[in-house]
């Protein structure tokens, strides 16, 4: 058993608590190698994300991107994913794969320079917002409801040049449709859920989910609880939100996006990243083996094999 996770904000803490390490647990992270590798977790996504906002500078960023290089790819069990060779390289050397990514474009300063920048230091995949509006779109929070600005339009324009992933979690709902009429290449949503079940605005919507369907992106769901059901949520709760996503088409397009490390409420059972078999056994009760390992890994790979730079 493998698996993909696609965001964890493992990297803010780290930056909080100079302790912190990434090679030994600690019940004050949910992420860890020692945890990551006895769950079985193959690649993981360490985000950045500043949390003493509204503001957040280029320096701080670049702060981030020193911690991810220095205390987490430094590691000997970890490779870190630039390419789809890199993807195929940690397969075969059995090591942790780590991908870099960036939560908002807040900290960019709306500066192409600033995003080329990000993705020299092995940025590849980008938030476009967090909850709130910044210089290039508006957030799922923002009491207005835009979409991008001119210059968030000439961010999507380098992002496709580039070989960037755009990510659509916490972007507002008319951002992300202006993002599909614009967006060259296919999309994704890290962590997100499906509205329809959980009617929060950081969901996903039916037509939001069946666009990423056709567009061959991937959609991540999250351990976040409030994201998953208004009362005392349980991991089966969980799986009700992937079998709407694959009775809408979708069992080739959704994968996780964990969140740990962002969130100080958890799941029962799903308390920190080595709990992670927990949710892998109930999928393989309900669902066949091939599309199990879907689900945990396959989907997202295949993702990224098509879409990371080559």
């Amino acid at each position: 058993m493998k698996i993909f996770d696609a965001h964890c904000d493992l990297l803010d803490k780290m930056n909080l608590h100079a302790e912190l390490s990434f090679k030994q647990d600690s019940i004050y992270a949910d992420v860890s190698f020692p945890r990551l590798n006895k769950a079985g977790v193959a690649v993981q996504c360490f985000a950045v994300f500043v949390s003493n906002r509204p503001y957040v500078s280029f320096a701080q960023l670049l702060e981030s991107f020193d911690t991810f290089h220095s205390r987490i790819a430094s590691h000997e069990g970890v490779r870190h994913i630039r390419t789809r060779a890199d993807l195929a390289d940690a397969e075969t050397d059995g090591k942790l794969g780590a991908i870099l990514t960036l939560e908002g474009a807040d900290g960019l300063e709306g500066s192409l320079v600033n995003l080329r920048t990000a993705f020299a230091m092995g940025v590849r995949l980008l938030g476009l917002t967090w909850n709130y509006a910044n210089w290039a779109a508006d957030g799922v929070l923002e009491p207005r409801n835009g979409g991008f600005t001119l210059k968030g339009k000439k961010l999507i324009e380098e992002c496709g040049r580039l070989g960037l992933i755009l990510d659509v979690s916490h972007l507002s709902d008319k951002g992300f449709w202006e993002l599909a009429e614009h967006a060259s290449k296919p999309f994704c949503a890290s962590h997100s859920n499906v509205r329809r079940l959980c009617p929060h605005p950081r969901n996903l919507t039916d037509e939001m989910i069946g666009v990423l369907i056709a567009r061959k992106g991937m959609m991540g769901l999250t351990f976040v609880p409030w994201f998953i059901k208004a009362s005392e949520p349980a991991i089966k709760d969980i799986l009700t939100h992937l079998d709407h996503v694959a009775a809408l088409g979708g069992k080739g397009s959704v994968g996780f996006g964990s969140d740990f490390d962002g969130v100080d409420y958890h799941i029962p059972g799903l308390e920190h990243a080595g709990n992670y078999d927990r949710l892998a056994n109930e999928l393989y009760r309900r669902y066949s083996a091939a599309e199990a390992d879907g689900f945990l890994y396959g989907n997202w790979r295949r993702f990224m094999a098509e879409n990371l730079p080559e």
